[in-house]
């Protein structure tokens, strides 16, 4: 069971590295600053919290509340963001040119493996 683990993690670490090098995302703290900014910007509010999350994020019924597990790696804090943001519905008239190409450049991009 032990191996089982080990290789899934594997599995999944590749899937995330090939996200990112598809989407042109680095994992950097400057990534994830620019997407809490964003959604900031468009109204939502981005906690990180400790908990039982099974994925990275999830966001809070007609809160604008999204939590993030806090003892998660940097590449999943950015990959359960990136993948929340491209599903919301966000007003571009709220965001400035530089955040409305850095969404535009989340939604338009498809996740391959």
């Amino acid at each position: 069971m032990l191996f089982l683990k080990s290789h899934v993690s594997n599995l999944t670490s590749q899937i995330y590295s090939s996200y990112f090098y598809r989407q042109m995302l680095t994992v950097t703290n400057h990534t994830l600053e620019k997407l809490e900014t964003l959604l900031r910007t468009a109204g939502y509010r981005v906690r990180y919290e400790k908990g039982n999350f099974k994925t990275g994020a999830c966001m809070l019924l007609h809160n604008r509340v999204i939590m993030v597990n806090k003892f998660s790696g940097l590449e999943s804090k950015i990959l359960a963001i990136a993948e929340l943001t491209r599903s919301l519905e966000i007003d571009y008239n709220l965001l400035d040119e530089k955040q409305t190409a850095f969404l535009n450049q989340l939604k338009q991009t498809t996740i391959q493996f």
